[in-house]
């Protein structure tokens, strides 16, 4: 049965990974489907590919429609209300985490070694906020080298894209290809989008890979590491504080806004 329901999801998942700062594989988290993303994209190129394609064309659809229409509206929220857009990601992504915890068995699984895990997960994310530059601007008269760039951008990017808490937009921001990469969606250029997709298409495939497979293996390990980048992310997003008092209200409600979401998500999800 094809799980139309997935278009949604993927919906969320588009809108999110054009927001620096917040992942696509966060927002999975968050809709209960990382685990059987990681399974279907990996069995995609099995004997049952027809029953992943039923969990995948779904979810793809909603991710290029939200990428389509989204793109415009997410940058124009960042553009006019930066702060409570990210304190609304912010609220969305720790809203999450006690699922995280509960999901991992925290308390039964977790010794020494995987706080370590986590804490080096959180480091790690949380360094890149040193690594935010200013945007450039969008390349017009791409050469070979420059579709190359692009190519490998989106490799790495969507690398990125799968891991909880480490943003893909993010990535392109610190390699200096996002308003590229933006104006392009926006303008429809046929030839940044084909190239971008297909160094996304390849790194989404061998990076499922790899973490199919420390899943499999390490699993309690695996979370202590996903738990550590959701961790991370936080100082990733967070703006700062308001500096009016009522952009410090819209902010609050924002966040609150955030936090409810990620709870009708869970419950809508995972009853």
């Amino acid at each position: 049965m094809w799980e139309w329901r997935n278009i949604y999801r993927g919906m969320l998942m588009g809108a999110s990974d054009v927001v620096p700062g917040v992942s696509g594989g966060t927002i999975a988290v968050v809709l209960g489907i990382y685990d059987r993303l990681i399974e279907a994209i990996n069995g995609f190129f099995s004997k049952e590919w027809k029953r992943h394609l039923k969990f995948l064309l779904p979810l793809g659809i909603g991710v290029v429609i939200a990428i389509g229409l989204m793109a415009n509206l997410i940058e124009w929220l960042f553009e006019h209300y930066p702060g409570p857009t990210q304190f609304f990601f912010l609220g969305l992504i720790i809203g999450v985490l006690p699922y995280l915890t509960h999901k991992a068995d925290v308390k039964h699984n977790f010794k020494a070694k995987h706080f370590l895990l986590l804490l080096i997960g959180a480091v790690l994310v949380a360094s890149m906020a040193f690594f935010q530059t200013a945007e450039s601007e969008p390349m017009q008269n791409l050469s070979f080298a420059g579709y190359i760039l692009l190519f490998f951008s989106g490799w790495i990017a969507s690398s990125a894209m799968i891991l909880p808490g480490i943003s893909g937009s993010f990535i392109l921001l610190i390699i200096g290809v996002y308003t590229t990469v933006t104006s392009g969606i926006s303008d429809f250029r046929i030839d940044i989008i084909a190239v971008v997709g297909a160094g996304i298409v390849c790194g989404i495939v061998v990076m499922s890979k790899i973490v199919k497979f420390f899943l499999e293996n390490y699993t309690s390990g695996t979370f202590a590491v996903i738990i550590g980048l959701v961790i991370g992310s936080v100082f990733v997003i967070f703006p700062g504080l308001p500096a009016t008092g009522v952009m410090m209200l819209v902010s609050v409600v924002a966040f609150l806004g955030g936090l409810l979401a990620a709870w009708l998500l869970g419950r809508v999800e995972y009853k």
